[in-house]
């Protein structure tokens, strides 16, 4: 079987959210979701919180992930990107551990709606798909514009598609950030997430919130907070 390690970045330094990581989100900080996720997951070995912050640290370790290590500061800016925190995660758990996975699964703190089963049927797929990596996407139907001041249509305008008239070959999908899988070796040599054979696993819209805004902090914590309520009735 092959050895597949969560990591869930968490950098200390959130603008857009101050703390948004361990901010409650329907009863829970919203880093434990993703925790939570990746432990239920059938196919996850370990889960690894990279952050640079104590306090999301001992959050992290309460809801039950591993933190073998504190991210460099210089890791944990606005600049720094995703890649360099999962890089840095690998070369130590390799060089302190001797710990090599076979595949990197990136969860994000900010999609905290991934259902159950999601991840095992993305690394299904990965795995069925013999891909080198894989992202998660949702079904895009929204129409776009571009430059503003002499604008384009990316769609024909004169023609405009009905959304159930629209061919499979034809469907656009917007990467959701939920979850991302790649072949350690793969992440090594690009030194990105995405390298090699692709595949796109299609999540239900319902999955693909991300916060990046306060906005979508309150969308998200009313579609839980209706999910819990739904569970409550059902039991």
């Amino acid at each position: 079987m092959p050895q597949n390690l969560a990591i869930i970045p968490a950098r200390g330094g959130s603008k857009g959210i101050p703390g948004k990581n361990i901010k409650l989100m329907a009863g829970k900080p919203l880093i434990a979701w993703s925790i939570e996720q990746a432990a239920q997951s059938k196919c996850i070995e370990r889960v690894i919180v990279s952050t640079d912050s104590i306090e999301i640290a001992k959050i992290a370790k309460e809801w039950g992930a591993e933190v073998p290590f504190m991210r460099p500061a210089d890791l944990a800016t606005d600049q720094a990107s995703t890649e360099s925190c999962l890089l840095h995660a690998v070369s130590w758990l390799e060089r302190e551990e001797s710990y090599q996975p076979d595949n990197i699964v990136l969860l994000q703190a900010t999609s905290p709606l991934r259902a159950t089963g999601s991840i095992d049927a993305a690394m299904a797929q990965f795995e069925s798909e013999k891909a080198d990596s894989l992202l998660s996407v949702c079904p895009f139907w929204h129409f776009l514009w571009e430059k503003k001041d002499t604008p384009l249509a990316l769609y024909d305008y004169k023609k405009r598609p009905r959304r159930q008239d629209i061919a499979d070959d034809k469907v656009k999908y917007k990467e959701n950030g939920s979850i991302y899988i790649t072949k350690k070796d793969a992440l090594i040599q690009s030194c990105n997430r995405l390298s090699g054979k692709i595949a796109l696993y299609v999540m239900d819209e319902n999955e693909g919130f991300e916060i990046d805004t306060n906005i979508d902090w309150a969308i998200i914590s009313a579609l839980m907070f209706d999910a819990q309520a739904t569970k409550n009735k059902q039991k």
